[in-house]
């Protein structure tokens, strides 16, 4: 059985095998597609887990602007003001052909923790999660001291540095640039991120520092263990539950939030089987530093998601479900992440509670209906051995992939018995698709004419309901016949 490939080994054609990905593109030429097209859709559906590109660098040198000029458009929160708060710090991005992931970490200063220990938190977190780094600095100012901090901990990391010369809007401004040879990562790369001169340049030179997929094997590796997220807003119980799957305290737990500061990766045998719990409170806080503390905790969630196959979201069961807590769960589903919900501190509740959770979690988490649920103890222990096959369900929908030939007649049943609506005196149909990738499942879907949102969830919740896909996010996207290439 080789319905499912590994996503080491996916190729221009996805998951589809030589034979499956011929009979599929003759079927495309039959109903008219351009066949590049087709080819282009399978591609950027079956891609594996991109690459990760972190953007580091001192407070004001440009990184937001830059990670703008990137990804070409602009979503990074760009203000003077250090410290503007944002929703996400990862974006995808793609150069030349080929897609990425980045990591913006621009826009946090504390003043009271100092500038160097917070361009250090910032660095840390970002660099845990890139396969390779863009580290920016500002020509007109030079390398300054925390420049050189920075510096020891790229090194220390080991990880492909490009460095990025910012603020270089002309040729008098080449000079300030070679002056950063100084700093020993090599060639830096003059560029204005404002007036994009000189990205290409360095885009191209991150090209190559990137490695085609993430180093990570994601469990394939013979006796790998599979990796585990556990995530969360601060103080919801994430280092006592590593400490109880653990059987040992591994992880200092303390009531003030935001205890854990240093990554903590565990080999921890669970249900007979080694997993890799990385836990990820995460963040460094002290008195004055509430308002950051979330930006932190979103940096350091975002390097764990990027190193995880399962993120298991811990949701405090005794509290109301947050905005943070729905970013978190938004976060994972973005990272196309196997995801476990459980609520945490279940042992505490009343009836009156448990009632008003449950109507919680209907209104706030319906998006996310698919993932397993264990109610959990992290003090007491209560239903751990829930976790492992709830894991395990999560891995299985995650890596589940459906024969083309299976998928079409699925289809078949569903434009049948359920047609789309019809727009504008059109009936749009879905003509065949396919499963490009897995890790999570990618839908590549070919029709007549443009599907309705309303109507492509309708195929997921049915896909769901046929082949299961439990515990797992699924991407369909979808790719519209055009008329002049149009075969009867």
């Amino acid at each position: 059985m080789n319905d499912q490939i590994h996503s080491g080994d996916e190729h221009e054609h996805g998951a589809l095998g030589d034979a499956e990905y011929a009979e599929f593109m003759e079927l495309a030429a039959e109903e008219g597609f351009d066949l590049e097209d087709v080819e282009d859709a399978i591609g950027e559906a079956g891609h594996g887990p991109l690459p990760v590109l972190a953007v580091v660098g001192r407070p004001n040198v440009g990184k937001s602007t830059l990670v703008n000029r990137i990804i070409g458009r602009r979503e990074a929160v760009v203000e003077d003001k250090p410290g503007v708060t944002r929703d996400r710090v990862t974006y995808e991005a793609e150069w030349a052909g080929r897609r990425f992931k980045v990591v913006d970490t621009g826009g946090w200063e504390q003043d009271v923790l100092g500038i160097d220990a917070s361009v250090a938190a910032q660095a840390e977190y970002a660099i845990e999660a890139a396969d390779a780094v863009v580290f920016v600095v500002d020509s007109t100012v030079g390398a300054t001291d925390t420049d050189e901090a920075v510096v020891k901990l790229l090194r220390r990391a080991g990880k492909p540095v490009v460095l990025c010369a910012n603020k270089v809007d002309g040729p008098s401004g080449e000079a300030d640039a070679t002056a950063l040879w100084s700093l020993g990562l090599g060639q830096p790369h003059p560029v204005s991120s404002l007036h994009g001169r000189g990205t290409g340049d360095m885009l191209d030179a991150v090209l190559e520092a990137l490695p085609e997929a993430p180093a990570q094997t994601f469990g394939n590796a013979v006796g790998g263990p599979r990796r585990i997220a556990l995530i969360g807003r601060p103080n919801v119980g994430k280092s006592s539950l590593l400490n109880k799957v653990a059987n040992e305290d591994r992880v200092v737990v303390n009531e003030l939030a935001g205890t854990t500061r240093d990554p903590v990766d565990e080999l921890i045998q669970l249900g007979g089987i080694t997993w890799k719990f990385i836990d990820t409170a995460g963040i460094r806080r002290r008195v004055h530093l509430q308002e950051g503390a979330d930006y932190y905790a979103s940096l350091r969630t975002a390097a764990a998601v990027e190193k995880a196959e399962v993120a298991v979201v811990l949701i405090d069961a005794s509290e109301s479900i947050s905005v943070q807590d729905q970013r978190i769960i938004t976060m994972a589903v973005e990272a196309g992440r196997a995801m476990v919900i459980a609520y945490n501190k279940w042992d505490t509740l009343d009836e009156e509670r448990r009632y008003y959770l449950e109507r919680e979690i209907e209104t706030e988490l319906a998006q996310i209906s698919w993932a397993p649920r264990v109610n959990v103890s992290a003090v007491t222990g209560r239903h751990m051995e829930k976790l492992v096959p709830a894991i395990e369900t999560a891995i299985a929908g995650w890596e589940t992939r459906i024969p083309t030939g299976r998928l079409n007649a699925f289809l078949g049943e569903i434009v049948a018995s359920h047609p789309h609506p019809i727009r504008g005196g059109k009936q749009p149909r879905i003509l065949f698709g396919t499963q490009a990738g897995t890790k999570p499942p990618r839908f590549v879907l070919f029709a007549s004419g443009f599907l309705e949102h309303g109507y492509r969830r309708f195929v997921e919740r049915r896909l769901r309901e046929e082949f299961s896909f439990e515990g797992t996010p699924i991407h369909i996207s979808v790719r519209v016949r055009e008329k002049r290439g149009r075969k009867k």
